[in-house]
């Protein structure tokens, strides 16, 4: 059986991405998000937040650069990698998510000051792995056909 290496996650940017260029043109985008995950604590239910780096190459990074800010709720599929190095003669590792689809879910949480996406923002949708760049989902008036179920 082949290994399987997928992840999915809705969390909010804890900072603005930041986007940046190799010396050959590849866009990366980097960000982090923050999840909250509820845990029992006796009889009482808490948050526990954790926090992971995200990785997005090429063109879909650098279309939707402009759009995660600090607040900004998403959801990526991606994979889980691994990077390792020597420090001090020490060995360190730290795992990291480069993402292949990204969707915009909306704007900051009510209240922090933020507004939500303007208008000249593009509405929620889907950035997929390609080179195609950000593109809205269809609305359901899109389609010609009737769905074959």
């Amino acid at each position: 059986m082949a290994d399987v290496n997928s992840v999915i996650l809705v969390g909010r940017l804890t900072r603005d991405a930041a986007l940046k260029f190799t010396n050959t043109g590849l866009a990366i985008c980097e960000f982090a998000l923050a999840l909250n995950r509820r845990v029992k604590s006796g009889d009482r239910w808490t948050d526990e937040a954790h926090f992971f780096d995200v990785t997005l190459f090429g063109k879909q990074g650098e279309a939707v650069s402009q759009y995660l800010t600090k607040g900004t709720q998403v959801a990526i599929q991606g994979e889980l990698r691994q990077d390792r190095w020597e420090q001090d003669g020490q060995k360190r590792s730290k795992i990291k998510i480069v993402a292949n689809n990204l969707q915009l879910l909306g704007g900051r949480p009510q209240g922090d000051g933020g507004e939500r996406f303007s208008r000249s923002s593009p509405p929620a949708g889907e950035v997929s792995g390609g080179d195609e760049g950000y593109s809205p989902q269809s609305s359901p008036e899109s389609f010609e056909d009737d769905i074959p179920f």
